[in-house]
């Protein structure tokens, strides 16, 4: 698919201003990454893929590919997707993981939550068995991140030195200088988009912006059902990339099966994912697109990143709520430009079994004659009303 970079860049790229960040004042928003935006799922993943198949007709012999969390991990898994059968992927991540006792740690500047960590259980027989090794993030500036992770991997595993290392980001702005910093590393970028050099930081300097406003809990009485399907599976323990989307499919098609015929005709569908579980949503929102009789579908995600809300014209981020996180009862997250929505699906892969966070999100939707909510956590367990 060709594409014309000047319309994608006007379609795709928005900046908004970091809530009380000292470290980096801004972030760039992809309208299509279906993460902090709503959008149509099949726009996003179509966006993703036609990354993904640029970096598999580049790098055919990939059979590691490794995502960032949070905003990069569906990035990575359609990335990887457009891969052979036996390609692993993995994802970082800042979640304590069940059974998994080898990580690598590392810092992310300019980051509001600056740690995350990479399984390395397997680390060595996945790195014996490729010849190139895709990192995938959503945006790259400097490269610093992703050089310092390198440094860390190389010391622990020389093997790597050996490989081909892949930069892969939907967005690049990385300058000469910083690009051969990156190459002495060992690390070579790819990506969709060049962004012009400008100063993003002056951009965001005089925009004010409010902080989120805090969700209300609300009460319901839900009822429950399992689907008959896999939970679904970790990608932050790693796995073939393959095996994965599969396992994401049948969650899809199990919920459309189950509770399709309770969603009245021509309703506007919203399927949110949380943090680092972004890609089963889409899966879902995808499927749902082509259902008959549904007016339209729309994805996105919960995020730790604590963002500037205005209501000026062309800034991106009009509206948002804090919100508890479906992964840790202390934690604070966000949900940005809520729609009027008919149905709410939230998809988590959250090993909690309650539904506290779920009661909190649904206290940040408007109201509406018709409104119905559903929660599958882990692929597999649904609350709805």
């Amino acid at each position: 698919m060709e594409i014309n970079k000047n319309e994608a860049t006007e379609n795709m790229l928005r900046i908004a201003k970091r809530f009380q960040n000292k470290k980096r004042s801004y972030l760039l928003v992809n309208a299509l990454q279906a993460k902090h935006i709503p959008c149509s799922p099949s726009a996003s993943l179509q966006m993703m893929e036609t990354f993904g198949q640029m970096l598999a007709k580049q790098y055919p012999n990939t059979k590691l590919i490794i995502s960032f969390a949070e905003t990069a991990t569906a990035i990575g898994v359609a990335v990887a997707g457009c891969f052979a059968q036996d390609c692993m992927y993995v994802q970082t991540t800042r979640e304590q993981v069940k059974d998994v006792s080898v990580w690598i740690e590392f810092l992310e500047e300019h980051s509001h939550a600056t740690e995350q960590k990479l399984c390395a259980e397997d680390l060595q027989h996945w790195l014996e068995n490729t010849e190139t090794v895709i990192f995938v993030e959503d945006e790259i500036s400097t490269g610093k991140t992703l050089v310092n992770m390198m440094t860390q991997l190389k010391a622990k595993y020389p093997i790597l030195k050996k490989k081909k290392c892949i930069a892969a980001s939907i967005f690049n702005r990385v300058s000469v200088e910083n690009q051969k910093y990156m190459e002495q590393a060992g690390l070579y970028c790819a990506y969709l988009l060049k962004l012009p050099e400008m100063d993003y930081t002056a951009a965001v300097k005089d925009i004010p912006v409010t902080e989120a406003k805090q969700a209300a809990e609300k009460e319901a009485d839900f009822q429950y059902q399992k689907l008959y399907c896999d939970t679904l599976y970790d990608p932050r323990k790693g796995i073939m990339i393959q095996q994965y989307i599969k396992n994401c499919r049948q969650m899809a098609e199990s919920f459309i099966s189950d509770f399709l015929h309770k969603i009245k005709p021509n309703r506007n569908i919203l399927v949110l994912g949380t943090e680092e579980c972004m890609f089963p949503a889409l899966c879902l929102g995808e499927m749902l697109e082509k259902q008959s009789g549904v007016c339209t579908v729309k994805c996105h995600a919960t995020t730790r990143s604590p963002i500037g809300i205005c209501t000026n014209a062309a800034y991106p981020i009009v509206s948002g709520y804090k919100l508890k996180s479906f992964y840790a009862q202390d934690r604070e997250t966000y949900i940005y430009n809520i729609g009027v929505y008919d149905v709410v699906i939230v998809i988590s892969d959250t090993t909690l079994q309650d539904c506290a966070a779920f009661k909190h999100i649904m206290g940040a939707f408007t109201k509406n004659e018709y409104q119905q909510f559903y929660y599958v956590q882990g692929g597999k367990n649904v609350w709805y009303i």
